[in-house]
């Protein structure tokens, strides 16, 4: 299958600096791609660049098997964008926002109330967008990136600073779209947020890619995985953490192995407790955060 966004060591400098620094991956159809970084990164340059604003200073991009080098029409009529910065028209009603953006991509028929909708904006279709809530401008954005029915969307910080409602509605909606084949790639610095939407996320920092994967994976590299014992001795309590992972806890090897790494924790925790009274305990793993840190040296 054709990736529907191709990226082949892309560069682009502000003068001596270096926003990207020849940085290549891919997103097939019906995944949902998360670009992550901390502010300054180079996630903006580079999705400028994927959209036709800049023209790559080295490399090559492709959308939908089709080159994009600044301005591409038949690129932009089959891609959706929506950005962090809300540029809707404030004096006009949702419905009139989404009709005149539907006809700058001759689109005739847009199904208006539909898209309004799925996110949740129906009832207030009239009214002014000046009036709306950040929320509720988040979610036009989205409405509005959506009215061309796109193959590619491009999304910038999608739940940033969101109530919990309107962030649940844009999930599910980036969810649909991928379900039915869109390639979406989302930036983002929030990675918990990268690591419920995505199917594989990309860390940038400093221009550079320092790696791309599956969340799952990239916890399993590169993570470890701990339990956590709350216990009281007395009136005091502690807080216990025993490794899950390396030597002598079997890993993913025979049965006797796991068998005998079960064991071993058995015997670590008992140790552990030992005259003490457990309150609380549970597993943890390493968050995409953790990761990110431990590789880039970089905070978000």
């Amino acid at each position: 299958m054709e990736a529907a966004i191709q990226v082949d060591a892309i560069e682009y400098a502000y003068g001596a600096k270096k926003a990207v620094r020849g940085i290549s991956f891919q997103v097939a159809p019906g995944e949902v791609f998360g670009f992550l970084g901390p502010n300054g990164a180079g996630k903006s340059t580079t999705i400028k660049m994927l959209i036709g604003q800049l023209p790559p200073q080295a490399g090559s991009i492709r959308i939908l098997g089709m080159p994009v080098r600044g301005h591409s029409p038949e690129v932009h009529a089959r891609m959706g964008v929506s950005f962090e910065e809300k540029n809707l028209y404030q004096q006009m009603s949702a419905e009139e926002n989404l009709r005149f953006f539907a006809r700058l991509f001759g689109v005739k028929k847009p199904d208006i109330d539909g898209l309004l909708e799925k996110v949740d904006l129906l009832a207030r279709k009239k009214d002014r967008v000046a009036s709306y809530s950040k929320g509720m401008r988040q979610r036009l954005m989205i409405a509005r990136a959506l009215i061309n029915d796109p193959e590619v969307l491009f999304l910038d910080e999608p739940t940033d600073g969101l109530d919990p409602v309107s962030a649940q509605a844009i999930r599910r909606i980036i969810r649909e779209r991928a379900q039915a084949g869109c390639a979406v790639l989302l930036t983002t610095h929030d990675m918990n947020e990268a690591d419920k939407l995505s199917d594989r996320v990309a860390f940038i920092n400093d221009g550079a890619l320092y790696a791309v994967d599956s969340p799952e994976n990239l916890k399993l590299k590169h993570g470890s995985r701990s339990l956590t014992v709350r216990v009281r001795r007395g009136e005091a309590t502690e807080e216990l953490r025993l490794a899950l992972d390396g030597e002598g806890q079997g890993g993913q090897g025979d049965e006797a192995s796991v068998e005998g790494g079960r064991a071993a924790l058995g015997d670590r925790l008992k140790a552990a407790v030992e005259g003490a009274r457990i309150l609380t305990m549970h597993t943890e793993e390493a968050s995409l955060e953790d990761i990110f840190i431990a590789m880039t040296g970089r905070g978000l």
